[in-house]
């Protein structure tokens, strides 16, 4: 007798990964009628919803940080918000270079662990997810602070932290999910692909250095000028409010290429955000402006008018310009082609950090401290070493004209902070390189290869060449994991400059010999033989020398730029 065949059952597909907000399983969001309810850390405290909303950090709201566009959960105060990371698969998509989640820890100290990405094509890559503390943690680091923390028996003044951290993807692969790490003190608020840029080069920016008090400023209009790099045929600019904790708000912004001082030579432009004529940027976010059809030339000065309709006491800048900007008595002005309303001027610039251009092949991001800012150079006529090395770019063939990216800060330090990256402050050298490598490397626009030349100050500030040279390391492998080309720099002799000693030389030598024969690097750009005087070869050589015997002058400014191999690249 046969056996009739028993049919074959398909196993059933595994079940789709949900999105973050169907997972949240913590309250960290509370106002006074659900505090009982909240629980950010295990003892009953939590993030107040008012201090949020001061910042501009309302339910629903999608602020851009480091480029990636992070939504705020859409969730009143005393409901379920985050999700303590527990291994769970999150539904994600994009296509993008990095995966930026929005998160603190709690417990006191970093929290963290590995997780992993799918793409479309079945494929994984894994990552590691670590975020600080969010009453401890680095302020350098913060996305944004609040300045209270909630407990059940009132109001602390104390300030609770959110970070954003990105990892990096395979570019070029659509993510479909995510499987966060196995550490429940982490929690996540959000993640999102950040997007890649194809189509736009990087031709201009300026790292913010610190958050110091202004005037201040009501119902007034900013004119920077900036020089470019690359030229292209749209521009979109982009606006960052680092360090802050309040919003800012931006009535209306334009663009135009520079005649002469303020003055315009043609009627500025409008740029449009998000269709409407201006933003309100929150607290340690970022707007950038509509993709706008502009011919932007190649090193060229362009006018960025914006009218700030408030009362601005403090702004984020960057601050040595080496470059005259302006600012207008009472009105809006950025459509005036004149410079008449132009009354006063300004050396920093305020706010603005990008100016991007449609096309092109990417752009070099240049990592640096008062000699890639130009201290020494000549006020106004761009004779900065990244302005020489985009003249020669913009004058040859045998490579591609990349954009060139000035990301230098005057007083910066790799391995520690100058300014702590929270509050208004004077101390303009900005958070280290360490701590400000994703906001103003990775972030950039269309990176492709980075040149590190930092650790000067460091060494004239006591730190060991062991210190520096393990925050190199650290930095060239960061970078290499974002799939970034990166050039080495060494140091430049400053014999007779100010606190100089043979045991600080003793350092600087040091670093620089690691530089040239470490091998970190893919490629060392030697600016202290371009530069050192043959017959001193502690100090630089006086062709070259500013006069303070430590930041070159317009003539060393150039011989930096000749002497790197527009190959290495």
């Amino acid at each position: 007798m046969l056996t009739p065949a028993r049919a074959t059952v398909p196993p059933l597909p595994p079940p789709l990964p949900l999105p973050l907000e169907a997972l949240y399983d913590n309250t960290a969001v509370a106002d006074p009628g659900t505090a009982a309810v909240a629980d950010l850390d295990g003892a009953g405290r939590f993030l107040p919803a008012s201090d949020l909303a001061d910042a501009g950090w309302t339910p629903g709201r999608a602020p851009t940080v480091q480029g990636a566009r992070l939504t705020w959960p859409r969730r009143a105060p005393g409901a379920p918000d985050n999700v303590r990371a527990a291994g769970q698969a999150v539904r994600v998509g994009g296509r993008g270079d990095a995966l930026a989640f929005l998160v603190t820890s709690t417990g006191g100290l970093e929290a963290g662990g590995a997780g992993s990405v799918g793409y479309a094509d079945g494929s994984r890559s894994g990552y590691r997810l670590t975020a600080p503390d969010w009453r401890t943690g680095s302020l350098a680091v913060k996305a944004v602070a609040l300045p209270h923390i909630g407990t059940p028996g009132g109001l602390l003044a104390e300030r609770a932290r959110l970070y954003v951290v990105t990892v990096p993807l395979v570019r070029g692969r659509p993510v479909v999910s995510v499987r966060l790490p196995v550490a429940p003190r982490l929690h996540v608020f959000a993640l999102a692909v950040r997007e890649a840029a194809p189509g736009w080069t990087g031709s201009w920016a300026a790292a913010p250095s610190a958050l110091p008090a202004v005037g201040p400023w009501t119902d007034r209009t900013l004119r920077l000028v900036v020089h470019t790099s690359a030229g292209g045929p749209r521009v979109r600019l982009r606006f960052d409010n680092v360090f802050a904790s309040a919003p800012v708000r931006i009535g209306a912004a334009t663009v135009a290429v520079r005649a002469a001082g303020a003055a315009a030579l043609a009627t500025p432009v409008p740029l449009s955000f998000g269709g409407a004529p201006g933003v309100e940027v929150p607290a340690g976010a970022q707007a950038v402006s509509d993709p706008l059809a502009f011919e932007v030339p190649a090193r060229t000065d362009l006018l960025v008018s914006f009218h700030l309709p408030g009362t601005v006491t403090t702004v984020p800048w960057h601050g040595l310009a080496v470059q005259r900007s302006y600012r207008s008595g009472p009105g809006d002005h950025t459509a005036d082609t004149d410079a008449t309303a132009y009354t006063s001027t300004l050396g920093s610039w305020p706010l603005l950090t990008g100016v991007d251009v449609g096309g092109g092949p990417g752009s070099v991001v240049l990592l640096g401290d008062s000699i890639t800012d130009g201290h020494g150079s000549t006020v106004g006529a761009d004779r900065r070493w990244p302005d020489a090395l985009a003249a020669r770019l913009h004058r040859q063939d045998a490579v591609p004209r990349y954009g060139v990216l000035n990301a230098g800060i005057a007083s910066n330090r790799v391995v520690s902070d100058r300014y702590p990256g929270d509050g208004p402050s004077l101390v303009g050298g900005g958070v280290s390189a360490l701590h400000r490598l994703d906001r103003d490397v990775f972030a950039q626009t269309s990176p492709r290869t980075l040149v590190v030349f930092e650790g000067i100050n460091d060494v004239r500030g006591g730190a060991t060449a062991v210190e520096v040279v393990d925050g190199l390391r650290e930095i060239a492998e960061r970078a290499r994991a974002r799939g970034l080309r990166v050039l080495g720099a060494t140091l430049l002799p400053c014999g007779g400059s100010g606190n100089y000693s043979a045991a600080m030389e003793a350092e600087r030598a040091a670093v620089n010999a690691w530089i040239r024969g470490s091998g970190v690097f893919d490629g060392v750009l030697d600016f202290e033989r371009a530069l050192r005087d043959p017959a001193s070869p502690g100090r630089l050589l006086p062709a070259y020398d500013s006069g303070d015997h430590l930041h070159p002058g317009d003539a060393g400014y150039a011989a930096l730029a000749e002497a790197v191999d527009l190959g290495a690249l």
